[in-house]
């Protein structure tokens, strides 16, 4: 795959550097630390999110590097010791990190990757990582629910034109194919990672020729394993349909081939569907396809679907590069722990006036708790680090936040999501292919219960604390005078 050139060591916020040139001035450099990213709200007030973009943050961590240029800019900003910019000429990431693999859906409040690496290059990584995360998981997550609400119709990503800047309509299409749509309109994104690139043609096609068959029959004529036609540049009905039906009957049919398409872009979408499909079926075409686009998203596709709407696949273009219904994705980063010169870990825990905003201290775990009867996932079960949960014992489950709603579990299968991606600085993470991203991401949707995939009030699926893991944090509040 084609690579970006981008060089991205200084998309950082700038109090990065004037803490880790600080941290450096004041012998805390080493200071071993542990940061979690994690969010706290489901975008749309779904009932759980798609983790994507770890193979960006993988190639930025393998990557970084401060070059003169960077170094040069740093001196002549006149606030960075000199031996500090010396440091940062042989800066390399030496830590470790653990992360959720992309495609996994993921819940408010746990960890979806953790950093343990000395202060400067812990802290130093935060922006790269929250705004890669944050972006791909908002899409991720957005396309779902509109994959989800087609009902196994296919849905291309069609958004390039309207989203914010380059990156975000290539790694946009990125995320979109993982998390279920079938390609992109992108060409760029199907070069640099695989969603595969496909399209059909724009109201000027047909406008470029003396008239609408014309431009119809030329393209039947040059893509006719490919012939998509859009019907609505000057009248769906009277002349769009009839236009395609005939270059269909006339190019394709006589070489066998029966594979075709119309696509409405404009009107009322379940009226024109149905007639066309009437049109279609009464000239012998039953098995050419009805496409689908125009500002389309998950609501308006289900109505669609159940007002009778004969549409067979979608092309959802802004409301989903953009994510436009929530266009933010609350991703933090947070220090969690740090630890001492003997090694052992000490937990660290911020405190708010917004109880929501309080932190889960310490290093530590997530487990992802199925019921083996349904094989249906029912809480995720967060612990510290060196707790086990054992499987052949009833577990106890507990809302940290009404600790009095309990629930006793047997039978069950305790996953761990967070998989090791850095030791030591070293990549030991072998990143699937996009292809095997998006059959994980299906496989792992289904395992979640229906409940908790409505778009309107969703089952809250819980998101626990162990016992040890919230006496911890109980005792850092009762320390802080809370």
């Amino acid at each position: 795959m084609k690579k970006n050139p981008m060089n991205y060591t200084l998309l950082c916020d700038f109090y990065e550097l004037t803490m880790a040139n600080g941290y450096f001035q004041t012998g805390m450099a080493d200071q071993i630390c542990y940061f979690d990213v994690f969010f706290r709200i489901v975008p749309d007030g779904g009932g759980f999110a798609i983790a994507a973009g770890l193979e960006q943050v993988i190639d930025y961590v393998e990557h970084l590097r401060f070059d003169d240029e960077d170094i040069d800019y740093l001196r002549g900003k006149g606030c960075f010791a000199e031996d500090f910019l010396t440091y940062l000429k042989g800066f390399r990431f030496t830590g470790d990190i653990w992360a959720v693999p992309e495609g996994t859906p993921i819940f408010p409040g746990e960890p979806i990757l953790t950093v343990r690496a000395p202060a400067i290059e812990a802290q130093f990584i935060e922006t790269f990582l929250l705004l890669t995360l944050n972006h791909q998981s908002l899409i991720a997550t957005k396309s779902n629910r509109i994959v989800r609400a087609a009902d196994g119709r296919p849905v291309s990503e069609f958004g390039s034109r309207r989203a914010q800047g380059s990156d975000g309509a290539i790694l946009g299409a990125r995320a979109s194919y993982i998390a279920g749509c079938t390609g992109t309109a992108c060409t760029l994104a199907d070069q640099m990672y695989g969603s595969p690139a496909g399209g059909t043609m724009a109201h000027s096609w047909v406008q470029m020729f003396p008239d609408e068959y014309t431009a119809f029959k030329t393209y039947c004529e040059l893509y006719p394993h490919a012939a998509t036609l859009l019907v609505d540049t000057y009248n769906v009905l009277k002349s769009g349909v009839p236009n395609a039906i005939r270059a269909f009957k006339e190019v394709l049919l006589p070489r066998g081939i029966t594979g075709c398409a119309i696509r409405l872009d404009s009107g009322d979408l379940t009226y024109l569907s149905r007639k066309a499909r009437k049109m279609l079926d009464a000239a012998g075409l039953t098995e050419c396809k009805i496409v689908a686009s125009n500002s389309l998203d998950e609501y308006i596709i289900r109505d669609l679907l159940l007002q009778g709407a004969k549409i067979d696949s979608f092309g959802v273009g802004e409301r989903l590069i953009t994510s436009k219904s929530e266009p933010v994705f609350g991703g933090v980063y947070k220090l969690a722990a740090v630890e001492d010169k003997d090694g052992s870990v000490i937990p660290k825990i911020k405190i708010s006036e917004n109880a929501a905003k309080i932190t889960n201290p310490h290093f530590k775990k997530v487990y992802r708790i199925f019921e083996n009867e349904s094989g249906k996932a029912i809480a995720d079960l967060i612990t510290v680090y060196d707790e086990v949960v054992d499987e052949s014992q009833p577990l106890e489950l507990f809302d940290p936040e009404a600790t009095w709603k309990r629930k006793i579990v047997t039978d069950f299968t305790a996953v761990e999501l967070l998989v090791p991606i850095f030791r030591r600085g070293k990549k030991v993470y072998h990143s699937p292919s996009i292809t095997e991203m998006r059959s994980y991401c299906a496989a792992q949707i289904d395992l979640q219960w229906d409940e908790v995939k409505r778009f309107e009030n969703p089952h809250n699926y819980y998101v626990d604390l162990s016992q040890k893991l919230w006496d911890i944090k109980q005792d850092l509040l009762k320390r802080a005078g809370r």
